[in-house]
């Protein structure tokens, strides 16, 4: 039985602005076979030792709605709009919004894309920064009401929720917080108009699990910058799809700080509570134009976000996991001249491992043409990533091996709450597998439902030189997964030397990858 404590916590108070809406804790006491858990946020108690702390955050665990978002793992945004008929990245709000005129849209194409992809969401621009809208808000005629598509009756915004709806995929909304088009934007009417067109979105088109915001915030067409009222948002969310996560510029998840696709090889999802340095990661993104990738592959992002240095002089902790949001294109919106520059199937095999296979979800960005479908080359790219992944992972070797805890079903079910725990200074299991086995693949699950907490691990194999160490990691959290040369071997261990309290893993995979990935 779970029971959460919460003696020690006082709700998401540390972060006013980004973190308003975190479950607050439920008191219990810890008694035995209860289980310790703080849910999103955990306030250190005063004097509390560095290894306290340390304890205390492999205890900080996700919410309902964080774990749904992060069994995700990969997701699809789609930008459209003014700017995929004006080739451009980023519009002015002076558009004319005739020319906006898909010939041959198919929001459910998009969605069947995604679905035989294996993403499980859309995430739609609903409104970019230029503050055009895909559906017939009614509070601005800078919309697709204004336009020639479908005589000005379309929607959107509709299309692509009925197709996920159709196609089994959640689905998400982007609404920019900066408006270039709207007289209004910079002063406080402009909160009123955001809220109310947020409302529009948020119960007008069924289930909603995603709010995505941005940090851009430039000048509007009065030349003013607005002053968002965040918190009166993030409410509205809560009140209206209270299992929407909020992305990015909000608090249930953060951006990763590239959008080269590449996350860090140590993801903390449990980060010490300091609002300023995780306000600074989420308003930093989309603060340029650019042609996709506004910083350089890993030159700004910083790679110490959550270790026991940072937790030692912070007065708590809190769970705020990373998402790694990339274009499949080197821009966000279709250009007819990037045809020819679609990122190939193995450079997203890449993205993958380095995404996904580190700790993070990935969002890749399929930008429809102006016909209104997903271009021939995206969807052949995409499809051999999804292809080539399927057969690296197709067969998992430890479903014939044998274990030193003696079981591999709680290892290998895709349930994180059946897992193998250490015990004390004794964190290594030790696998036998039935014949002699290649692999060059090892996956690894933490089971976060109790929170995160191996800090180093070792994959050792025993060889005719006695065991050799094949490949180490840092952080594991909801998934990880480490690529090396191939080895064969019917003997090996995974050894957990570095930890926060003791270790669960919840699931375990040997594979060897296809040779297409290379």
């Amino acid at each position: 039985m779970k029971t959460i404590v919460g003696n020690l916590c006082a709700g998401c108070v540390i972060l006013s602005l980004l973190f308003v809406g975190c479950g607050r804790q439920q008191s219990g006491n810890n008694t035995d076979g209860q289980k310790e858990i703080y849910i999103t946020s955990c306030l250190f108690p005063e004097n509390a030792s560095a290894d306290e702390k340390a304890r205390l955050a492999a205890h900080v665990v996700p919410s309902e709605r964080q774990l749904e978002w992060q069994k995700m793992e990969f997701t699809c945004f789609i930008c459209y709009g003014v700017n995929t008929f004006t080739d451009v990245e980023w519009g002015t709000g002076k558009e004319d919004p005739s020319v906006f005129n898909p010939t041959e849209l198919d929001a459910r194409q998009w969605a069947r894309t995604a679905k035989e992809a294996g993403m499980k969401m859309i995430l739609l621009t609903c409104k970019h920064h230029d503050g055009f809208c895909l559906w017939p808000s009614a509070y601005t005629d800078f919309s697709v009401a204004s336009t020639p598509w479908k005589e000005g009756k379309g929607d959107l915004v509709r299309d692509v929720a009925d197709a996920c709806k159709e196609y089994g995929l959640k689905f998400a909304v982007y609404l920019s917080p900066w408006d270039m088009n709207h007289p209004d934007y910079g002063t406080e009417k402009y909160n009123y108009y955001f809220v109310n067109q947020l409302t529009e979105l948020l119960t007008q088109y069924g289930r909603v699990d995603e709010v995505w915001f941005d940090g851009a915030c430039g000048e509007g067409p009065n030349g003013k910058k607005q002053e968002y009222d965040f918190m009166r948002y993030y409410t509205e969310i809560r009140r209206l799809q209270p299992q929407a996560v909020i992305a990015v510029m909000g608090p249930d998840v953060r951006w990763v700080g590239t959008e080269s696709g590449y996350g860090r090889d140590t993801e903390w999802s449990v980060l010490p509570a300091a609002a300023s340095s995780l306000a600074s990661i989420a308003e930093s993104s989309q603060q340029e134009a650019g042609s996709g990738t506004f910083l350089p592959e890993g030159n700004k992002m910083a790679q110490d976000l959550g270790s026991r240095s940072l937790l030692t002089d912070a007065k708590g902790a809190i769970w705020y996991p990373s998402e790694v949001d990339v274009s499949i294109r080197p821009g966000w919106y279709y250009h007819a001249s990037e045809d020819s520059s679609v990122k190939t199937p193995q450079k997203l095999i890449d993205i993958y491992y380095s995404s996904v296979g580190k700790n993070s979800l990935l969002l890749l960005n399929l930008p429809p043409d102006k016909r209104g479908l997903i271009h021939e080359n995206d969807i052949s790219s995409l499809m051999n990533m999804q292809r080539i992944l399927g057969k690296t992972f197709e067969k998992n070797l430890l479903e014939n091996a044998v274990l030193s805890s003696g079981k591999t079903t709680e290892l290998t079910d895709n349930d994180l709450e059946t897992y193998w725990q250490g015990s004390g200074e004794a964190n290594t299991l030790e696998i036998s597998f039935k014949d002699e086995q290649i692999f060059d693949r090892l996956l690894l699950q933490e089971n976060i439902t109790e929170g995160q907490r191996i800090e180093h691990f070792a994959l050792e194999c025993l060889t005719s030189d006695g065991w050799q160490t094949v490949a180490e990691g840092t952080t594991v959290g909801y998934k990880r997964i480490l690529r090396f040369a191939p080895v064969r071997c019917n003997k090996a261990r995974i050894i957990i030397n570095g930890a926060r309290d003791v270790p669960q893993l919840s699931e375990i995979g040997f594979y060897k990858a296809s040779e297409e990935e290379i």
